[in-house]
């Protein structure tokens, strides 16, 4: 039950993330501009505004940098979203800016993707910006990154540039545990490599930055995951036709459910058999992520919004104590003895800050132990305690069943973004960090 790659039908989601002036925004619009996925009238309407500030050519940056503000200054702050397509795959794309207060907008545009482009400056080399984006995309557990070194016409499109930057920049990355890098030579500014091939870097052999998006697996087995499904509601018609039909609908976070198996409830531990499947109003004998169906079960059973569905062989355990690695997004510092809401899939418990361990330094990767609090952007280990117990996957199983976000039960704001288990991969070559926060 492998989803095919490559095809028309495939989609990639994919994050771009660069330090300030590394040319992100640039080479994102460069991208959308000679794949041919920019309107007319968009094109139209960057040409004006690049003539307006005095600019002979477009300005492909304003592609992506659609607030006054970004445009003001030239820089990117929060997270765009661009959808286009190509004869192989589909896209969606996260441009994240590159400033240090807004990482937490990097999480956000980056927790679903598969794939990051980190650019740097072919000048500059490898800031801490560029460490601190490979880190976030390490600990979101994105399985394909790739550094484009940008401003290669700058650099006098020289392979001695290139090739010590890519080196260590795959040797770092490696070290926190991700799996793929794929290092690529652009211009930006210029259009070299990344949709067409360089005429003036005849020594790269390798793919365009375009060519590798639309080549990257992406295939699933859904049967390969553990299936969860989180109950988002309970249907009871009660009519004539449906006089005690009683189905419970929501998305499928990840695996394979199908007619026959045998299933736990959680948190209750209650088990039964899937009666039917239901998908699109028409019975199926199987299902699978991130399909919305709706399940029958053998048994009446007391289930509710917030309850999960899975594998009586395989269910996750139910806890109400967490340890977990958090981006802290909101203004207000996280301190311990706060209390929160905690969303996880569709259910929200009330939670408690029992402790603070450590805050990570994403310059380094030290450890600050035992942190007054978290501010804005800081990725640090939380301990929580819930009021009722929680059926979680670690993050590094699964991504969907293995994120929180606490809730500032006052006014509903969302304070912090949370995975799970221990930050980094454990399958990196270099100094094993995953026990260490």
């Amino acid at each position: 039950m492998t989803v095919s790659t490559a095809t028309t039908t495939s989609l990639l989601r994919f994050a771009t993330a660069g330090s300030v002036d590394d040319g992100k925004s640039t080479l994102v619009g460069r991208l959308l501009h000679d794949s041919k996925s920019v309107l007319a009238d968009q094109l139209e309407a960057v040409e004006h505004a690049s003539r307006h500030r005095g600019q002979d050519a477009p300005d492909l940056a304003l592609l992506t940098d659609g607030l006054r503000a970004e445009r003001e200054q030239g820089i990117t702050i929060d997270v765009a979203y661009r959808y286009f397509a190509t004869g192989r795959r589909r896209f969606i794309l996260a441009d994240t800016p590159g400033h240090v207060q807004y990482t937490r907008n990097m999480v956000t545009g980056a927790s679903t993707a598969e794939l990051a482009v980190v650019l740097l400056d072919a000048r500059n080399g490898v800031v801490e910006q560029t460490r601190r984006h490979a880190a976030v995309a390490a600990l979101l557990r994105v399985p394909h990154l790739v550094l484009a070194v940008n401003k290669m016409d700058l650099a006098g499109y020289a392979e001695e540039v290139f090739a010590p930057l890519a080196e260590e920049f795959t040797r770092y990355a490696t070290s926190l545990g991700i799996p793929e890098v794929t290092a690529i030579p652009v211009s930006a500014l210029a259009g070299d490599n990344v949709v067409t091939p360089s005429a003036h870097m005849d020594w790269y052999g390798g793919p365009t930055v375009l060519e590798h998006l639309e080549s990257v697996p992406v295939a699933v087995d859904p049967s390969g995951d553990p299936a969860r499904f989180p109950v988002q509601y309970v249907i009871r018609p009660r009519t004539a036709d449906h006089p005690d039909y009683r189905g419970y609908a929501g998305q499928i976070a990840s695996g394979v459910l199908r007619t026959g198996d045998r299933v736990t409830v959680l948190p209750s531990g209650r088990t039964s058999t899937i009666a039917g499947i239901d998908a699109l109003g028409e019975p199926v004998q199987a299902a699978w992520a991130p399909q919305s169906v709706t399940l029958r079960l053998a048994d009446e059973l007391d289930i509710s919004r917030g309850d999960l569905i899975a594998p009586a062989m395989d269910a996750p355990g139910t806890t109400q104590d967490i340890e977990a690695t958090v981006c802290h997004l909101a203004d207000r510092p996280l301190r311990i003895g706060d209390r929160v809401l905690l969303k996880h899939t569709t259910r929200t418990v009330k939670a408690i800050v029992k402790a603070l361990p450590s805050r990570l330094s994403l310059a380094d990767l030290s450890q600050l132990p035992a942190p007054d609090g978290l501010l804005p952007n800081d990725i640090g280990q939380v301990v929580l305690r819930t009021a009722e117990p929680l059926a979680l996957d670690p993050y590094a199983r699964s991504r969907r069943t293995g994120s929180f976000l606490l809730i500032d039960p006052a006014d509903g704001t969302t304070l912090t973004a949370g995975m799970t288990g221990g930050a980094f991969g454990s399958g990196s070559t270099g100094p094993d960090r995953s026990g260490d926060f």
